[in-house]
């Protein structure tokens, strides 16, 4: 069975870009320190926990991709457009989020136990995004974010918020199998 994704439309494609229009989202996340791949892990751990039944009604949720991860040291006037679900951080910390199954709301998706743990209702977005295959990390990630941005600007898109770093696949996918996505907001 495949794993659920967030729906969206593809409005424009030059390959390695797309622009997609996305519907509003429900995600569980959780904000931890360390570097990428440590908070990524950290992260990963305690959303799995209340999925796999650590919530109020020990009701297991499925697993969903991406997870995302957002650097919260980013600031939007570090993204040159002007101003990606996902891993942030902001001197060490980070926000890991797992989008929740379509089939739940605010209202009827069980609550996390752990305080860490919060729910965030995410409105429909357009986001521009660039996939890449491979092994990943924090120099990787940061070219594939330059890119995404130098296309932007090449096409008159302006950004909003923080790049958002997507994976797709369990740690033991072949790397060339591997699905990988830099996402950036933009504005309307």
């Amino acid at each position: 069975m495949a794993t659920e994704e967030p729906k969206y439309t593809v409005l424009e494609k030059e390959s390695p870009f797309e622009i997609r229009a996305y519907g509003p989202i429900i995600v569980a996340e959780v904000q931890v320190d360390g570097d990428l791949d440590g908070a990524s892990s950290q992260g990963f751990r305690l959303i799995a926990a209340y999925i796999f039944g650590q919530n109020q009604v020990s009701e297991k949720i499925a697993m969903t991709a991406p997870v995302t991860v957002v650097d919260q040291t980013i600031k939007s006037a570090k993204i040159a457009m002007t101003a990606p679900v996902g891993i942030e951080s902001n001197a060490g910390k980070w926000v890991v989020s797992f989008v929740m199954p379509a089939e739940y709301t605010l209202e009827t998706i069980p609550k996390p136990i752990n305080s860490q743990v919060q729910l965030r209702q995410i409105p429909a977005v357009k986001k521009a995004v660039i996939s890449f295959s491979g092994f990943y990390n924090d120099q990787k990630v940061s070219e594939k974010t330059l890119e995404l941005e130098q296309w932007m600007r090449s096409r008159g898109l302006q950004g909003s918020g923080t790049p958002n770093f997507a994976r797709y696949n369990p740690p033991w996918t072949l790397p060339f199998m591997r699905r990988n996505e830099i996402m950036i907001n933009l504005r309307d």
